[in-house]
């Protein structure tokens, strides 16, 4: 393999092409590596993986992996949705933490803490295995990364109404002058720059000056842009306490730091700030502390516009993230870069990232069921504008267009009169006979709370004659909650209209997953 190099002329400065390059040597393993061993032609490739279904309960991955090799046994704690939000995939990100490559344990977004415990449970059981000596280098660099363009932002507007709870966004990104092309079902990759403000505050705790120089990548870069551009600083990592912790020159902040290294929940509700504030005496040299933060990973949105009619655009639907703690406002990374630190004009550094078994159907013909709540209304906005482009279903198709398979879309949000999202688009396909049916939920608009799954298990004896005739089913949400819900529901619907006893449904429902006739769009 030949290292990936961002290329001079590339728009990125010299820290943040260095950053790039650091972050594509993370995407393929080295020869010999744990990652090359799941890669190579070996026993383990030819092994059947029954843990990697989403559908499966954490338990039952982990008992199912648990008398196989270290990284086959990290790989069951992921969430198995291969979405790429860690860099990696579940096998590949298993494998690197394997091999001492990867020191992160809460890459997995979808798998949130359950999963970062698991992890660190198994690593610790198996610690002499993960040793390793010193900072393991960066594996070995493929030129196979995605393109990465230099997008201008064209407009930002806030999608709730007045009063909402809520804060989402549209974005729209100009692709005029880029070469970045997309198909609906694919993902933005944005990369993102933590807050300024946020930053001041870090290097007024560690009292050094912001053009202090470190190591990123093997370059030398000014502290404050390793700080905005390379590093998290909005949560908190094991590794960083323990490194606080050995650093601790009081035994009782030693101990204290030692205890809070080992407590997830504490570790959740803290950032970098946190930490330093709170232990002003303890500061571990600046080099070691950059060392030991995680890096700044791109964040994935869901396309939501279809090229067929947005040919020079790409849009998001992105959900800011803002909540108090410990008497300070906590922000989303990412979804506040866009919303409220990037202006019209600036540009966004973006890739796209191809859909992992997302799509629509080949046959245009065939019916689809979208099943999307809040922010995952995206992809399905996406589907029903490409689909908008075929003719109404009887019509003969010509040489420009084809026939359109009726769709249906079940949209769950907190009040209609805030959060139906994208509304008047909405309901102007369902004039226009786009959008075939139109099931909403909005959980807080009466005493007992409604949601998407409930909608579903109303329209059971329908949902289970869409998919009898060969409708396509496609979910967008959370992953912990919404997305399980669902699942559950469609279990139910299959088990109760078709008369299938509890073992006969999980086999409809799989049987539709093997067929590529249930897709799941989670996070």
């Amino acid at each position: 393999m030949q290292t990936p190099v961002i290329p001079e002329s590339a728009p990125f400065d010299p820290q943040q092409r260095a950053w790039l390059n650091g972050f594509f040597a993370g995407l393929l393993p080295t020869p010999g590596s744990a990652a090359a061993v799941l890669d190579e032609p070996s026993s383990l490739q030819e092994e059947e993986f029954p843990w990697h279904d989403d559908s499966l309960e954490l338990s039952e991955r982990l008992e199912l992996a648990k008398d196989r090799p270290l990284p086959l046994q990290l790989m069951a704690a992921m969430a198995q949705l291969d979405c790429g939000a860690c860099g990696y995939q579940c096998q590949t990100y298993a494998a690197a933490i394997a091999d001492g490559a990867e020191k992160s344990l809460t890459r997995c977004a979808p798998g949130a803490a359950a999963t970062s415990k698991a992890l660190k449970k198994i690593v610790k059981q198996n610690m002499p295995a993960t040793q390793t000596t010193g900072i393991t280098p960066a594996k070995a660099p493929s030129n196979d990364g995605p393109q990465l363009f230099e997008t201008p932002l064209l407009t930002v507007k806030k999608l709730n109404g007045k009063g909402s709870a809520k804060d989402t966004r549209f974005v729209a990104l100009d692709l005029t002058d880029s070469k970045l092309s997309y198909e609906v079902g694919d993902s933005l990759g944005v990369y993102p720059q933590n807050d300024p403000s946020l930053i001041g505050q870090i290097l007024n705790q560690l009292s050094v000056p912001a053009d202090t120089p470190v190591t990123v990548c093997n370059q030398h870069v000014p502290l404050e842009e390793a700080l905005r551009y390379s590093c998290v600083v909005t949560t908190l990592e094991e590794q960083v306490v323990s490194l606080f912790a050995q650093c601790a020159m009081e035994p009782l902040a030693c101990e204290e730091l030692q205890i809070l290294a080992e407590n997830d929940d504490a570790l959740a509700d803290m950032d970098l700030l946190d930490l330093l504030a709170q232990y002003p005496l303890v500061r571990p040299s600046i080099n070691t502390l950059i060392a030991s933060l995680p890096k700044l990973l791109p964040r994935l949105y869901s396309i939501a516009s279809s090229p067929k009619v947005y040919p020079q655009e790409v849009h998001l639907t992105v959900g800011v993230v803002s909540y108090e703690a410990g008497r300070r406002v906590r922000q989303g990374v990412a979804s506040n870069y866009l919303a409220s630190r990037v202006a019209p004009g600036d540009s966004v550094k973006v890739f796209i990232q191809k859909a992992h078994n997302f799509a629509l159907p080949s046959n245009s013909n065939t019916r689809i069921i979208m099943i999307g709540a809040g922010t995952g209304i995206a992809p399905f906005r996406a589907f029903l504008q490409e689909r908008s482009t075929m003719t109404i279903p009887g019509n003969t198709p010509n040489n420009d267009t084809e026939s359109r398979g009726e769709n249906w879309l079940f949209f769950g949000d907190q009040r209609r009169q805030t959060d139906f999202l994208y509304e008047r688009e909405l309901l102007q396909y369902q004039e226009q006979n786009v959008l075939s049916r139109l099931d909403v939920a909005f959980s807080r608009d009466q005493k007992n709370k409604v949601y998407v799954q409930h909608r579903i298990l109303q329209q059971a004896q329908d949902v289970w004659q869409w998919l009898e005739q060969g409708a396509h089913l496609y979910v967008c949400g959370d992953a912990r909650q919404m997305a399980r819900d669902v699942d559950q529901a469609l279990h139910q619907v299959v088990s109760q209209m078709g008369g299938l006893n509890e073992q006969a449904a999980k086999d409809y429902i799989a049987q539709l997953r093997k067929n590529n006739r249930y897709q799941r769009d989670v996070y």
